[in-house]
């Protein structure tokens, strides 16, 4: 594009907190389409290695860690100079609730990709597997919500997943509603949505991935390389596995557990979720096994669709992530695994550069229904993310963007107080997002999670249904 639209305007400060892959490659989209004050805009982070960016553009950088002692008192300066301003989260070890409620009270705006404890949460051997989990953690953001409604808006868990998922889901059900012939108005609330993804008789959703990009230069042995935040992936792949729980289920693993707290609508396994793979489909590869990692979506969208009779619960879809990564990215588990658990810490993440071919695939997999399973998402190759934008990968792409359109749809709604993706409009989210994704289409499948196994061993399988998590694990 030779002319970018600019979509909205931030008159107030701009905190960045987070420069690493994604904080990169979002920089460019917010100049691209958001008009602002680059003198306003302060970006920190505890490491400098991508600060020639910023220096070129004469963008303020602050080279510190945000730490529970010290978030109040580095931010509230920077967000009270006058005008709405806007804290763009994009850091790992901060804490999301705490600085997203420090934000709201400046006044200003807020977006995260996720939510995010302070530091020592993820391995903090004292806490249990139920406190260690992204429930857990979702349920501080919920409760703040009740605490303080309304007010100025805070966007949470807007990334590719979570995030982008959540309006691919609501396009894949109408999708589907319409394929199927059911007759239908557009959902105006949560209790419609839910009451749709019910009579069209989805059993569950995958959020179903698979990432194809190839480095240059082969992997050394001992370096963790991935194609996104190699903290994040390790710190939330050593988390317990943990999924939404849906009411067609007739059977949990022996070490699946319920919480005893909150919205009731996941469960989680005790193991690691990057030690528990599932069996699932992605259109260009077909069937393929993935790590059923924990991520928020997986909770807030069984939890949104939920259909409530009084304090019973009538419907819920099964939802979880269904994650393969890129191949070095696939290694790099199996070797700090194999030792142990143990992350040496020395890592790296594919730049665009080193990238020489692959797509991230990501979309959302609806299975369950007459149609048998349906899967919408982005299609996006390493070659169309260099054309579209700098800085980043194909996975990088998708998150960003995903970030730009949340604070596009926050300065839209400035009072809509905290809200997930979920409960947003996701139209017009995909509408800012749609030209950074590469392909996105929707595929019908026939494929189930009973097909392609060899018969040579004995199965501890559900033939009646073949949705059931039982024939999904990989056991």
């Amino acid at each position: 594009m030779s002319v970018w639209p600019v979509y909205g305007k931030i008159d107030g400060p701009i905190v960045m907190i987070g420069f690493g892959s994604i904080g990169r490659g979002t920089l460019p989209l917010l100049e691209r389409h958001l008009d602002f004050d680059k003198d306003r805009l302060t970006v920190i982070d505890p490491v400098d290695d991508n600060r020639a960016l910023l220096d070129e553009r004469g963008i303020r950088f602050l080279q510190l860690a945000i730490t529970r002692e010290n978030y109040r008192e580095v931010l509230t300066p920077l967000l009270t100079t006058g005008g709405r301003g806007f804290v763009v989260n994009l850091s790992v070890d901060t804490g999301s609730v705490d600085i997203m409620t420090l934000a709201r009270e400046c006044g200003a705006l807020y977006i995260d990709t996720v939510i995010e404890p302070w530091l020592g949460f993820y391995f903090d051997k004292d806490a249990t597997a139920a406190s260690r989990s992204n429930y857990a953690l979702r349920e501080t953001l919920l409760e703040a919500k009740r605490r303080n409604p309304g007010g100025p808006t805070a966007v949470s868990t807007c990334g590719a997943n979570p995030g982008m998922v959540s309006w691919f889901v609501k396009q894949a059900l109408v999708d589907l509603a319409r394929d199927i012939g059911l007759a239908f108005d557009e959902p105006a609330s949560r209790e419609d949505w839910a009451a749709l993804m019910s009579r069209v008789g989805v059993k569950g959703i995958h959020i179903a991935e698979r990432d194809t990009q190839r480095a240059r230069d082969p992997r050394p042995f001992g370096k963790f390389v991935n194609t996104w935040s190699v903290e994040g992936f390790v710190s939330e792949g050593l988390q317990p596995a943990e999924l939404g729980w849906g009411t067609h289920e007739k059977w949990m693993p022996a070490n699946g557990h319920t919480h005893n707290f909150g919205s009731g609508a996941a469960i989680y396994l005790m193991q690691a979720g990057a030690a528990t793979k599932v069996r699932t489909w992605c259109p260009s590869l077909g069937p393929q096994h993935g790590f059923l990692v924990t991520h928020n979506e997986s909770i807030s969208i069984a939890d949104y669709y939920t259909v409530r009779n009084g304090a019973q619960v009538a419907y819920r879809p099964t939802c979880h992530y269904a994650y393969h990564p890129c191949n070095d990215a696939l290694l790099s588990w199996h070797e700090t695994f194999g030792n142990e658990g143990k992350f040496s810490g020395d890592w790296a993440i594919l730049d665009e550069h080193e990238v020489v071919d692959g797509r991230d695939e990501l979309g959302v997999l609806l299975f369950g229904h007459e149609k048998n399973a349906y899967w919408y998402g982005s299609q996006l190759t390493i070659e169309e993310t260099r054309k579209l934008a700098p800085y980043q990968n194909a996975t990088g792409l998708q998150v960003t963007s995903a970030v730009l359109a949340g604070m596009v749809w926050a300065l839209e709604n400035p009072e809509a107080g905290i809200v997930e993706t979920d409960e947003m409009d996701y139209r017009r989210c995909l509408a800012i997002q749609k030209p950074y994704l590469g392909k996105v289409k929707g595929y019908y499948t026939d494929w189930t999670p009973l097909d392609g196994r060899p018969g040579l061993f004995p199965e501890d399988i559900d033939t009646s249904d073949p949705w059931q998590f039982r024939n999904i694990l990989v056991r």
